[in-house]
Parts: C-alpha cells; structure tokens; sequence
C-alpha cells in the first residue's frame, strides 16, 4: 500500500484486534522508519476494534476536521470518532 501520510505501528504494544497499535503520524511530510512524537488524538471505530493513534512532532496540533480529511483515506471505509483529552 502507499499512504498518503506516515502510517505504522508501536513495537512490543498490543491493541484490541490483537496487533501493534496502529498510529497516523502527521506534520512530518517525509518516508519514516522511527519516529517520536507527541500523541494528540486517538481514532476510534464504531465499527471495527482498531483504535488509531494520532502522533506530531512537539509543537504541533492539528483540529478533529484537519485529522479526519489527513486519515480519509483510509477512515472513509469505517465509522470513526476523533477522542481527546483524558481517553
């Protein structure tokens, strides 16, 4: 697959569908093979069991609306809800 935006997961971590923990990385526009940041959402699915992590770099935020239309591409296909704060 090619992802219009940085897509992976976390090592040694373990979701609900029994995978790594899925993460969107946005604000870092080039190809990644590690990354540290600062989780500023989670993506949860009505519809299927695979939470998402909203990861940026240090001073960066970016609003529900500008998250869903970076992750469309892929979130289209669920129904997904953008949680914040104390999750």
């Amino acid at each position: 697959f090619i992802y219009p935006i940085n897509y992976g997961y976390i090592e040694g971590t373990k979701s609900a569908d029994g995978e790594e923990l899925d993460v969107y990385i946005l604000g870092v526009f080039e190809p990644l093979n590690t990354f540290t940041g600062k989780v500023i959402a989670v993506i949860q699915r009505e519809d299927d069991n695979d939470p998402k992590l909203v990861v940026v770099p240090e001073g960066i935020d970016y609003s529900n609306e500008a998250i869903m239309a970076l992750t469309e591409f892929q979130e289209r296909f669920f129904k997904s809800n953008i949680k914040r704060g104390s999750i």
